[in-house]
């Protein structure tokens, strides 16, 4: 820095001695300050340097003229061009030099320092997106939502958390959104997708103990798309003797037969290096499938599902239609409690809806045929009242043929039915649920 300081030493009006140069007298040219800016004379050796190449000239072998501006100078005054090849194109050896050189005296100016300054912004907006994103997972929030423009009102969990966070702390309010890089607002939706993985990665190697022996806990459902999806979760003992469940991870199949599963699963041990030798134990959920299924293979059975499900969207296809069953409900419950048939106690007769089963829910079934006896009369006056208030000819046939099953003796016979079966299997699945059941 002292040299670059005291800067090029350039003597303008000094006598340039001449030498014999091939039957010709040549000397310097002062000129050449002009053209080559970086140029410096010594008066005591007669000859012309380099100071950029002398203070940081590169190890590239004879690249810049090699010793020639650094050491023993440059006295050739007839070959100009050799100055010329110094300087080189915009990566020569020279101005790879010259920049060095310009870094150093602007520091807070070079790319270096600029780069330096820019990593360690990145790690503190970083720093406080990862701290939102490990808040909002611990709660199972979701991240983004429909509207995160600045027009609107609530921009959802993310940016909002990170507003709030900056509005407490100068240092990060200063590093995000209009104050970061507009490539670099780590708020997309792409972005946070990776920093999620990269959580699930780091949380699925510290679940997971090397060569430790575990189970697994599989289940299947449907998504959104009509897609099956398998869920795999691992059970392991813990060295303090605590048993764990941790879920694993979700893959798609393409059906559930033992083949698909089996393949399934060997592709995600795959992927977290996990060995079918460790494997201990598998547990499958499908006690409540297993009677849904033998019930389907019943062709009566099968038609009561099937009639229970269109009551339930004829039932539910408006608000009016829910809001005239839950009256008719309290009118019939009211009634029975005037004429003695039903007696009044805590926690009885509590508000009642209809909802479509899930296979894979435990119990819903049970859950949907309860109500639907309790429910039966309120069901009955509306459907009466779609069927005098119906405008559509094919809704009032539908509602007719409903009406009609539902009063058969068939009907309420099956409906009774599988009311004592599934009561008798949901026993069994609450006590397969209970968290004290060793097995």
């Amino acid at each position: 820095m002292a040299y670059l300081e005291k800067g090029l030493c350039q003597p303008y009006g000094h006598d340039f001695s001449r030498r014999s140069m091939e039957n010709d007298n040549r000397c310097f040219r002062k000129e050449w300050f002009s053209e080559f800016h970086w140029l410096e004379y010594s008066i005591e050796k007669d000859a012309a340097y380099c100071l950029h190449f002398y203070l940081f000239k590169p190890d590239r072998g004879g690249q810049g003229g090699g010793h020639i501006f650094t050491k023993t100078g440059f006295r050739d005054w007839k070959h100009k061009k050799t100055l010329k090849d110094h300087f080189g194109l915009l990566d020569s050896a020279h101005n790879q030099a010259f920049a060095k050189c310009t870094n150093l005296m602007n520091q807070k100016e070079s790319i270096s320092y600029v780069m330096s300054c820019q990593s360690s912004s990145y790690r503190t907006r970083l720093n406080a997106v990862l701290d939102c994103n490990r808040f909002l997972l611990m709660q199972g929030l979701s991240f983004h939502g429909h509207d995160e423009s600045k027009e609107s009102l609530n921009r959802e969990n993310l940016i909002e958390l990170l507003n709030s966070y900056a509005a407490r702390c100068k240092e990060i309010k200063e590093l995000l959104f209009s104050n970061a890089p507009e490539n670099d607002q780590m708020t997309s939706p792409t972005i946070q997708k990776d920093l999620i993985n990269c959580f699930a990665v780091e949380m699925t190697r510290v679940i997971i103990h090397g060569d430790s022996l575990f189970s697994i806990l599989v289940d299947e459902a449907r998504d959104n798309f009509m897609k099956e999806q398998m869920a795999v979760v691992l059970r392991l003992v813990y060295k303090s003797g605590q048993v764990k469940e941790h879920f694993l991870g979700m893959s798609h199949v393409t059906n559930t037969c033992a083949q698909s599963l089996k393949d399934a699963i060997d592709a995600m041990f795959s992927i977290h290096g996990l060995t079918i030798s460790s494997l201990r134990g598998q547990g499958y959920d499908g006690l409540q499938l297993a009677i849904v299924s033998a019930t389907r293979r019943n062709d009566m059975l099968g038609d009561l599902f099937d009639v229970l499900a269109i009551i339930v969207n004829l039932v539910g296809a408006s608000c009016k239609c829910v809001d005239a069953l839950r009256t008719c409900y309290q009118a019939n419950i009211l009634e029975k409690l005037n004429t003695g048939e039903l007696t009044s106690g805590s926690g009885q007769f509590q508000e009642m809806s209809l909802a479509c089963p899930g296979d894979t829910r435990w119990g819903s079934h049970l859950l949907k045929i309860t109500c639907f006896i309790n429910m039966f009369n309120a069901i009955i006056d509306v459907l009466e009242n779609i069927l005098a208030d119906g405008v559509h000819s094919d809704k009032k046939s539908s509602t007719v043929r409903q009406m009609n099953a539902m009063q058969d003796f068939e009907f309420v016979f099956n409906l009774h039915f599988m009311f004592e079966i599934l009561a008798i299997t949901d026993d069994l699945s609450q006590a397969l649920q209970k968290k004290d059941q060793d097995i």
